[in-house]
């Protein structure tokens, strides 16, 4: 049986740090409902378990040093958002967990800019596979014990 709530937090710890280089190295407002969807506040104003465990990998990625931010704009939104050099690094080596696809006839600066970290965790976002995208992430945790902080 899975632990829903990691692979909850693989796939928020992917899509924030796919959002964080797709604008890198420009500081962004990081909001939680962009990648964890539309939230639904309860009678008390309190956000949906989901919401905050969302909020929760962006703090965890800050505090381990994949992010940083200025400031939070309560439980919603980072502000003043990027990458660390130890992610942006990460994300544009090489990848040692390699989603197959046909390359060969692709030339080399292609087959290279698509074999990356980032581009194997776009495909496996791509194609919602829980599995692909838990083992890149837990790959890339693994590998980032390489970069600096």
């Amino acid at each position: 049986m899975s632990d829903l709530h990691i692979d909850d937090f693989y796939k928020d710890a992917a899509l924030i740090l796919l959002q964080l280089y797709k604008n890198f190295p420009r500081k962004i407002t990081l909001f939680v409902e962009d990648i964890a969807g539309p939230d639904v506040v309860d009678d008390f104003g309190l956000h949906s378990e989901r919401h905050l465990a969302c909020f929760s990998t962006i703090r965890w990625l800050a505090d381990s040093h994949y992010l940083h931010f200025d400031d939070t704009i309560r439980e919603e939104a980072t502000d003043q958002t990027v990458l660390s050099h130890k992610a942006f690094t990460l994300l544009a080596s090489p990848a040692q967990e390699y989603i197959p696809t046909e390359l060969e006839h692709l030339p080399d600066s292609v087959q290279q800019r698509l074999s990356t970290n980032v581009a194997q965790l776009r495909l496996a976002i791509k194609a919602g596979s829980t599995s692909s995208i838990n083992q890149l992430v837990q790959s890339l945790l693994v590998q980032s014990r390489q970069h600096s902080i």
